[in-house]
């Protein structure tokens, strides 16, 4: 896993009750100043009802009293996330469940893990959040969804809209820089056979027997495009192409590119230029230090909507709860793996009809077990978490799924109706509590089927 860049630990500032600091006070700071020091700078205390520092990026409980009763409005008063470290353990005390119910009743929400590794997140996602604010997204792209090779598809997507991109600024700070796709393409394809396989003798790429030479240093070509992009400033944190509905600008597709400005710079990806994946995945990944990857998903229950979009015939038999099973691909294969994810992982030539003929593809596997799928929704207000368990993979030779991925979810027909996109981020693991912290950091209400 290659880890986001982090300029600053979290920013922690601690307060402390009207009845004033004691010992047990004291001795739980130096605890959690112990317990959290590789993700967090804790600040001087402060008295609670004091102004708190605009370099905070939450305030820290230590310790909690009776005197939250009285002092509510003081705590109503406090802008920032409320993170409750109570315990030697890095986690809240069960003696804090009153306090966390009064307040809650109150509207006042807290941040209140129950074990180290919480604690932890949390301060990552802090950080996350702080880190985005002074970032960038870049994304090649001249008319998104017009004259392209499936508009009646692509003119649907929210990420397209300025409106999506002006929502991003005002949450989260981020920036989405335009840059044109065409002129990528053609300073790609003017660009020597050499400079690529001079850069080919760095990396040790597991390409199929029919990809050819040309794709594989058109793919490596790209790359080195980009990479000279975004080295000019230090601010990019994730990158996308649409690849798709704009082809027809490039000879080859940015899926080895990505994979390796990932293994390079940890720079994230997101595929057509999906703006709206890439600030979902940079808000798990660099919280988590998770992998994910972007893919489409295909409930069993779509049928043959689903079906004909992949050219497939139908899909597996499945005797267990079929209609809570879903497909997952993406470009003929599970979707864009790096290989530090992967339990195989290979180049191969392209699947689909609408990208060059010189173009490739990865085809790569996520390891089996639980798996957590996850997604801003287009207001930016909430995030949904949908717990699931992949199990394994299925072949369609021939098809646009030549390798899909199958997971079993909780519930297949909530998920038709309350999924925000086709489109998802997939994280290998059991994550969906980790998320509604993310969530609370972010403020951001949690949805978790």
């Amino acid at each position: 896993m290659v880890k986001m860049k982090r300029a600053l630990k979290a920013k922690l500032v601690p307060v402390y009750f009207k009845s004033g600091r004691d010992a047990e006070y004291d001795n739980q700071l130096e605890i959690v100043k112990e317990l959290l020091k590789e993700e967090a700078d804790i600040m001087e205390s402060i008295p609670l009802g004091n102004p708190v520092s605009e370099e905070a990026d939450a305030v820290l409980f230590p310790q909690l009293l009776g005197d939250a009763y009285e002092q509510l409005e003081d705590i109503r008063e406090l802008s920032l996330p409320l993170l409750i470290v109570t315990s030697e353990f890095g986690m809240f005390s069960m003696w804090d469940w009153e306090i966390l119910a009064f307040l809650r009743s109150e509207g006042i929400e807290t941040i209140a893990p129950y074990s180290l590794e919480q604690a932890k997140t949390v301060c990552k996602a802090l950080c996350t959040k702080k880190k985005l604010s002074q970032s960038k997204f870049i994304v090649y792209q001249d008319n998104p969804g017009e004259l392209g090779r499936q508009d009646s598809i692509f003119k649907r997507f929210f990420w397209w809209e300025d409106r999506c991109i002006n929502l991003m600024k005002k949450k989260f700070g981020v920036a989405v820089e335009k840059r044109s796709f065409e002129e990528l393409g053609k300073r790609t394809m003017n660009m020597p056979d050499s400079e690529a396989d001079a850069e080919l003798e760095n990396w040790s790429i597991n390409a199929s027997e029919d990809l050819s030479q040309r794709a594989l240093r058109s793919g490596v070509k790209l790359y080195l495009a980009v990479k000279e992009d975004i080295e000019k400033e230090d601010s990019v944190v994730g990158i996308g192409i649409n690849c798709l509905n704009e082809s027809k600008y490039s000879d080859t597709t940015p899926c080895l590119a990505w994979n390796m400005l990932y293994e390079k710079k940890g720079i994230l990806w997101a595929c057509e230029a999906d703006i709206m994946s890439l600030l979902t995945a940079c808000l798990v990944s660099n919280s988590l230090d998770a992998p994910v990857i972007m893919s489409n998903i295909y409930p069993f229950l779509m049928g043959p909507t689903a079906l004909k979009h992949e050219g497939i015939p139908s899909f597996p038999e499945i005797v267990d709860e079929p209609e809570n099973h879903i497909l997952v691909a993406h470009c003929g294969y599970v979707g864009v793996i790096p290989k530090p994810f992967a339990t195989e992982w290979t180049l191969r030539p392209k699947v689909l009809g609408i990208v060059d003929e010189n173009a490739h593809v990865i085809d790569a596997r996520l390891p089996t077990g639980y798996i957590t799928l996850v997604k801003l929704e287009p207001s930016l207000s909430k995030i949904m978490a949908i717990e699931g368990i992949s199990k394994g993979y299925v072949q369609y030779p021939g098809s646009d799924c030549r390798n899909g991925l199958i997971i079993k979810v909780n519930d297949g027909r909530e998920v038709i109706k309350r999924v925000y996109s086709h489109h998802q981020i997939l994280v290998p693991g059991h994550h969906s509590q980790e998320v509604e912290l993310i969530g609370k950091v972010m403020n951001l209400k949690i949805e978790i089927l």
